[in-house]
């Protein structure tokens, strides 16, 4: 497997993709604590005992420097003409299908939400994670999350995806135990949504 430094992606004149680094630590507090309920769901790794601050400042230090590595990608979205962060999306090894080489989540401020921003990141990540080689990528969602789920079955259509049962996992959220669906997208040179 190819590995490669995260970069910056620049998806058109409404948002660009910057790898994720200490020095979005604060604006990105600012973000999440807009949008807590969700970032617990899309973060499910935090631990609600520890401070958010710490734990945030410890995953965006190790997201640098594992994506200057290529074993890992996080950028944060953001907004060119003013620099506001409108929400996160990444690439982790973290895979149950026993068949993807990566999975990928994504969040959006609530601010932000239905207006079309995952779509495109997560067009865009693909993009550029098949720029070099075929990957498989997993997508994994709660079902009783309706927009998660919609934005996850748009990417699996437009990239004529896959459903993976093999892949489901159940991810506990604020104390909640949740069995995800997973989904296979794969990328390449020669692959792209519809």
């Amino acid at each position: 497997m190819l590995r490669r430094a995260t970069t910056t992606i620049r998806v058109d004149d409404t948002l660009i993709l910057r790898p994720a680094t200490e020095e979005h630590s604060e604006t990105l507090l600012e973000a999440f604590e807009e949008t807590w309920p969700e970032v617990s769901r899309a973060m499910p790794w935090v631990n609600p005992d520890i401070p958010f601050d710490s734990q945030m400042q410890d995953f965006l230090t190790e997201t640098e420097g594992m994506g200057r590595t290529g074993m890992l990608h996080h950028w944060v979205m953001i907004r060119p003409w003013d620099g506001a962060i409108l929400g996160l999306i990444g690439f982790d090894r973290v895979t149950r299908s026993g068949k993807a080489h990566w999975n990928l989540g994504y969040w959006v401020r609530s601010s932000e939400q239905q207006h079309g921003l995952a779509r495109k990141a997560i067009n865009a990540a693909l993009h550029w994670m098949g720029e070099v080689e075929d990957s498989w990528i997993e997508l994994k969602v709660d079902p009783n999350n309706p927009a998660g789920r919609s934005t996850v079955m748009r990417a699996v259509r437009d990239w004529r995806g896959e459903r993976c049962i093999d892949g489901d996992s159940a991810i506990t959220v604020a104390g909640v135990r949740t069995k995800h669906e997973c989904h296979l997208i794969r990328t390449g040179p020669s692959l792209g949504p519809r």
